[in-house]
């Protein structure tokens, strides 16, 4: 699940933190959730995601693809932001975002903050009920293109349940993503 969990953090930053020039551990505490405090995901995880948005693998991500991953998470309602968001991002003017302007838009932004992490958890509480279930991710994942069982999307879950209720809830996946990340920087 982490590595979808960090597309839809890329997108949260790249949506946000593209339109306005924005600003390792820490507790589940609601106090320090809300902090400013920021993640850097490594070069090979931004890779990743750099691919996700490139579809077509020429090595640049058009505002097709961007508009084609948010109809994909579901935010139609910010398509209409993509052509303000390349006009930001897309440093040598050829109407493309590369993969260095992709990192360099990253940089800009600070890092993950915890309300990226909150709002990519929205994105997978399909029904908004605060716990993201095995069903929820296969329907996520499926939208984004990837071929994923349900039963491997319960071990996914299974892996980061640590109440054993069947789900995850925020503070669940604020731990999975604040290891996720740090450990992908060492």
């Amino acid at each position: 699940m982490s590595s979808f969990s960090q597309l839809d953090l890329q997108y949260s930053l790249s949506k946000r933190k593209i339109l306005r020039k924005p600003s390792r551990l820490f507790s589940s505490s609601h106090s320090r959730q809300n902090s400013g405090l920021a993640y850097q995901p490594n070069m090979e995880e931004m890779k990743r995601v750099f691919d996700k948005f490139d579809s077509n693998r020429d090595g640049k991500i058009s505002q097709q693809e961007y508009k084609a991953i948010l109809r994909a998470l579901g935010k139609e309602n910010t398509i209409e932001e993509v052509p303000r968001i390349f006009r930001v991002a897309d440093l040598d003017g050829d109407g493309f975002i590369d993969f260095n302007e992709f990192v360099e838009a990253h940089k800009h932004g600070g890092g993950i903050r915890a309300r990226d992490i909150q709002s990519a958890f929205r994105t997978f509480d399909l029904n908004g009920d605060g716990k993201i279930t095995a069903e929820e991710v296969m329907r996520v994942l499926r939208n984004l293109g990837e071929r994923c069982s349900l039963e491997d999307c319960r071990r996914m879950v299974r892996a980061v349940d640590t109440d054993g209720d069947g789900a995850v809830d925020m503070n669940e996946f604020m731990t999975m993503m604040t290891h996720t990340l740090t450990s992908n920087s060492n």
